[in-house]
Formats: structure tokens, C-alpha cells, sequence
């Protein structure tokens, strides 16, 4: 196969013993690599019924098919375990150019098991693989981690890490890699800290041979004109996802005052506009991305004074909105703690935002905080807490279990202000204005998720994509994001292609927003990179065979319909002001219609054995489902 690194390194870290297996072509053609990839070998590897923090638990990091291509945004790698937050499936993802270089090296994923007794880091430099003393780094914050490896080692490597978020279990931690980009969901980070792994470092100088030279230049040509042909082209690498705030606004889907509305009074001064005129450094790029989404900004003087990576939109709504908090310089800096830390900002947010809200009902009181004021809007406490959850200190100790974990031990009622899905935080989507958001944060595998369906299609005048995947007899309907009739439909197609797009290592941007590439792209690319002939309709299989093993993995650790829910307030409140007023998510509505077209079981949510069998998944599902 080409195009590939074509081993994977299986690290055993309680023996300190190091293997390479070669890409196996039968794995490739059910599961391709990345997501996929994960899904398989996780789901075989993983015991039911082990804490996540301890040595069973398997974590596994795969790029995708394509990364290191010239194909637009192939970036992308997996970061994969049972979560330390959801007790379920835990799966994250990053850009950046760590995942490339990994494949120049050699490899295209590295499995861990166990566990070290003392710290270490991972060293490749191509054919050397080695594990090494890191308790020199040991304590460390994620850039300082960075400094010290490529001081050691080379400036040119690429270093994955954790801060001491991670080394303290936070149960929301980040796997970090070129300093600022995280995989920031499910708290794999806290996973590498229990099993003594500070950072792997990749240099790699090989090269991916391609297999179909003659058309490879020609054709990346011909996706690059359209890539950037895309007016979201423009507006990408001018704002990143930072002007989303203003959209999301306008439509009422910007989470405020942890979900209470989606509308924010003070979006104007957290907004992307606000931080290009005012912050902005210069924008950047991940390999082979021509949107660069990433940005550096900078706070040139005063208590947030900082420069370095940005954040994007999810940081500023769950650090700005969610908190009440219109001071973009303490949302600027609080995101630079977290990628210093190694934190999901998402979760952060959310966290401080649960606890702002109990502070605002009576329901915690400053004996709870040590004496922090937590009242909607102090920024000074967004920054305060965001240090003192990830080194685990006085109040800061309870939020670093999630919001789930804070609440049942603070009790008082404060329960109902917790806004999650199977214990994952919801992110910076109000799903009362856009339903199928609501849905996808419900199906997701790793629990409240809006990224493993991207069900944007509603969002904004996407008729004539859905028109041309879906048919125009869904419409208008399913283009109508109050509307929740199709919502089913939709989402379980966008996660078939999710999946399959996370496990060939592109960007969901380019994909699924804009809609620009779509299976037979990826189709033709996986031609001519890889050499491998997989049609339009296989991929969608994969991808669909992906989405059934994941579910079957948490079925496995007690999911059923029952947990596919979302807060009362979001289902049974309706919204209280923007251009969405008195909208409720008709969830059970859109679930049936969803289950119906997965082919899964109205009453327990569980994937039926006739679509398990025609996903060659029969032996796993008679195993799970009793």
C-alpha cells in the first residue's frame, strides 16, 4: 500500500517493550485508518468494566489515510481510550503537523498499554523508537515539555504532551501537540498521565510514496482551485472560527449563562471581528490547510498579557458566553492557560458555568469556593479557576471532575444546572435553535458531541447541498433548523461521513463545511495516494460499520436509549429570548427517525442483528446484545 507510513508501533509500558506491526490491508479495507482504525482495535483490546485510569485501559493515537497528503486540511489524527469523564467511548482529534511527521517517521499509529512506574516519553527518530526518563519534565506545563524535547532532541520535532492537567487527572485533560493544537475531548490526557507517558516525540524524515504519481499533482490542483474558489475560503483564513460567534448569535445558538439562552448581550466584544482588529498576530496554518483556521493573537499589557496560539470559537463561547463573560482579554488568557495546561476548554467553560449558575441560585456559597466570587460575568474568576482546576487546588479539585462528579458531591439540587450528555459537557451549540444540533449531541458516541455528526447542513442556506445528498423531496424541511422532521435522516448520513472523513485524517472544514469534497473525492484520492479502489458506497459502508462498533462498544459498558438525552432544561424549557423564542428540541421525535434509519432497536436503542450482519459485525453483536 502506499502513501502510508506502513507500521504501527504497539508499546507495552509497564515492561517497557516496544514492537512494530505492518499495516495490515484487511484492517485498511474495513476500518481504513485514523478513527477507524481506532474503533477496531480498542474495541478488541479494552476489558469491560476497568477504570479508565488504570492500566488496562488502552490508548491508542492514529493519523489517517491521507495525512501528510497534499490533499486540502490532511492534518488530522485520532486520540482514543475508554474516557476517564464518560466511562465510554473516548475519542479526540487535532491538526497540526505532528500527525504527518509521525507517518514520515514510519508509522501511521502507535498503540499504548499498561503502564509506567516512573515517567517517561516516547522518542522516534525513523527506525529509532525508544522510551526515555522524563521526570526531568515530569510537573511541567505543555510548552516548557515542547522547549526542553526539541532542545534535547532536535528543534525540528514534533512534540505531542500533556501538561499537568493530564499528569493530575483532570478529568477533562488535553492531549496537546505543536504546543497549541488539543485533542481536547473525553480527557484522554488525563488516560497518558495514569500511564506515566509525558510526551512523544516524532521526527521523521522519510517520504510517502504515492501511487499514482502522474495524476497526484494534476488532480490536487484541481482540489485546490475549488477549495479555494469557496467564498468560506476567504472568510476562514480571515477570522478562523472566531466570527461564528456573531453567527451563532444571530441565529440564537450561542450558549449564554450555561445554556439559559443563546443569545449573548456582550457578543460584540468577544467576537471575531474584535479579536482580529484588536489581537490578531497573524493567522496559521496546519499542513497542506489553505482555510488556516489557527491564529496567534496576543494581550500586549495588563494582567492577561500573553501571545501565543488563539482561541477559536468553542473557547470563546464556553469561556465568554457560557460564563457571562464579556472581558475578551480573560477569554484570550484563559484559553492560553488551558493549552499551557493541557485542558478541553469546552468542558472548562461548562464546569465554571454549572458552578456559576448553582452561585446564582443559593445553591453554592463562598465556604464551597474559598471564598472565590462566582458570579456571572467575573472574568478574574474564569482565569483563577481555569489554574487552580488544573493543579488541582482547594474548589478548583471538585470542578476538575467535571461537572457531572462536582455536582453529585456537591448535591442541593445543583444537579439540574448540568448540562451534559452521557457525563460530557455539551459544547457551544444552543440545540433549541438548530435541532438536528440537539440529536447529534445525543447519537455521539463519545457522549454530547456536535463534531462526530457536523450536522451543519440546516445551519445556513446549505438547500442545494442537501438537495443534491438527500433528495429534494426532503425539502424544506430538513434545511429548516427549527424543523425537526429528517433531523434523523440527516445526522445518521452526516456521521457516516464524519467518521469516515476522521478516518482518512482530513478536516471536517472542507468536507462538511464547506461542502466541497464529498465520498467520490475522497474516493478518487484514496486512488490516487494510496492505490486502494474503494467506491463511493463502500466508504460510506466503512463509515457505517465504524458508527455500529463504537455504539456496540458503549452498549457493552451499559448505554441504552436512556442515555441518549439531553438536559430537561433544553427538551422542556423553551428558549427565553433571540430569534428562537419558546423552541424545545423534539428529541424523542428525532431519535425514532434516527434509530429507524441506523437500523437500531426504538425501545433500547441497541443495533438490531440484521444490521450487524450486514456490517460483518454479527460476532460482536451477539457477544454485546443479550
Amino acid at each position: 500500500m502506499k502513501g502510508i507510513g506502513g507500521n504501527n508501533l504497539w508499546i507495552d509500558l509497564t515492561k517497557g517493550e516496544i514492537e512494530k506491526r505492518p499495516v495490515e490491508e484487511e484492517m485498511v479495507n474495513e476500518y481504513l485508518l485514523g478513527a477507524g482504525y481506532l474503533s477496531r482495535v480498542l474495541y478488541d483490546n479494552i476489558p469491560v468494566g476497568i477504570d479508565p485510569l488504570s492500566p488496562k485501559n488502552v490508548l491508542g493515537i492514529a493519523t489517517g489515510l491521507l495525512t501528510g497528503s497534499m490533499f486540502p486540511q490532511a492534518s488530522r489524527h485520532v486520540v482514543a481510550a475508554l474516557s476517564p469523564l464518560t466511562d465510554v467511548w473516548g475519542e479526540s482529534h487535532a491538526a497540526g503537523f505532528w500527525g504527518p511527521e509521525l507517518k514520515f517517521a514510519g508509522y501511521d499509529a502507535i498503540i499504548f498499554t499498561g503502564a509506567s512506574s516512573d515517567p517517561v516519553y516516547l522518542y522516534i527518530q525513523n527506525d529509532t523508537v525508544e522510551l526515555l526518563d522524563a521526570s526531568d519534565i515530569w510537573g511541567t506545563s505543555v510548552f516548557e515539555t515542547d522547549d526542553w524535547i526539541r532542545e534535547k532532541h532536535s528543534k525540528r520535532a514534533r512534540v505531542l504532551s500533556i501538561g499537568q492537567a493530564g499528569e493530575n487527572k483532570v478529568r477533562f485533560a488535553a492531549v496537546m501537540n505543536d504546543r497549541d493544537r488539543a485533542s481536547a475531548r473525553s480527557g484522554l490526557g488525563a488516560v497518558m498521565g495514569s500511564k506515566g507517558l509525558k510526551a512523544i516525540s516524532v521526527r521523521g524524515t522519510g517520504k510517502l510514496e504515492v501511487a499514482d504519481p502522474k495524476d497526484y499533482l494534476n488532480q490536487m490542483d484541481i482540489f485546490y482551485e475549488r477549495m479555494l474558489a469557496n467564498p468560506f475560503t476567504k472568510e476562514r483564513a480571515k477570522y478562523g472560527t472566531t466570527n461564528l460567534v456573531e453567527l451563532m448569535n444571530h441565529i440564537g445558538r450561542l450558549p449564554s449563562y450555561n445554556m439559559r439562552q443563546g443569545v449573548f448581550e456582550g457578543f460584540e466584544k468577544i467576537s471575531g471581528h474584535t479579536i482580529t482588529e484588536k489581537h490578531l498576530v497573524k493567522p496559521r496554518s496546519d499542513w497542506s490547510c489553505l482555510q488556516r483556521c489557527g491564529r496567534y493573537t496576543r494581550v500586549k499589557e495588563g494582567p492577561y498579557k500573553y501571545i501565543g496560539g488563539s482561541p477559536e470559537f468553542e473557547s470563546q463561547s464556553s469561556l465568554g458566553s457560557r460564563c457571562g463573560n464579556d472581558n475578551l482579554e480573560s477569554v484570550l488568557f484563559s484559553h492560553h492557560l488551558a493549552n499551557m495546561y493541557g485542558m478541553d476548554t469546552i468542558s472548562l467553560g461548562a464546569t465554571i458555568s454549572w458552578a456559576m449558575e448553582a452561585w446564582d441560585e443559593g445553591l453554592l456559597t463562598s465556604e464551597d469556593t474559598d471564598g472565590i466570587d462566582l458570579a456571572w460575568g467575573n472574568h478574574e474568576t474564569v482565569v483563577k479557576l481555569t489554574e487552580m482546576i488544573a493543579l488541582r487546588e482547594g474548589f478548583g479539585d471538585i470542578l476538575a471532575e467535571g461537572s457531572v462528579r462536582a455536582a453529585e458531591r456537591i448535591g442541593r439540587g445543583t444537579e439540574k444546572f448540568v448540562m451534559t450528555v452521557k457525563k460530557q459537557e455539551i459544547a457551544g451549540q444552543e440545540p433549541r435553535a438548530q435541532k438536528s444540533m440537539g440529536l447529534a449531541a445525543v447519537t455521539a458516541a463519545r457522549g454530547a458531541d456536535h463534531l462526530y455528526a457536523f450536522p451543519v447542513l440546516d445551519e445556513a442556506g446549505f438547500d442545494k447541498e442537501i438537495k443534491e445528498r438527500f433528495g429534494e423531496q426532503y425539502l424544506p424541511e430538513m434545511a429548516d433548523r427549527l424543523n425537526p422532521k429528517y433531523k434523523g435522516i440527516m445526522v445518521k448520513e452526516c456521521e457516516d461521513f464524519m467518521v469516515m472523513v476522521e478516518s482518512v485524517g482530513l478536516c471536517k472544514y472542507g468536507t462538511q463545511i464547506p461542502p466541497e469534497f464529498y465520498y467520490d473525492d475522497v474516493a478518487q484520492a484514496l486512488r490516487i495516494h494510496n492505490g486502494l479502489d474503494l467506491t463511493s458506497e463502500e466508504l460510506q459502508t466503512i463509515g457505517e460499520r465504524i458508527v455500529n462498533l463504537n455504539r456496540l462498544f458503549n452498549v457493552a459498558r451499559g448505554v441504552t436509549r436512556s442515555d441518549d438525552q439531553l438536559p430537561d432544561r433544553l427538551t422542556k424549557e423553551g428558549a427565553p429570548k433571540g430569534p428562537s423564542p419558546g423552541q424545545v428540541v423534539e428529541l424523542d421525535q428525532m431519535l425514532d427517525e434516527y434509530y429507524e434509519q441506523r437500523g437500531w432497536n426504538l425501545e433500547n436503542g441497541f443495533p438490531t442483528m440484521d444490521t450487524l450482519k450486514r456490517l460483518g459485525l454479527e460476532k460482536e453483536g451477539k457477544a454485546v446484545i443479550k
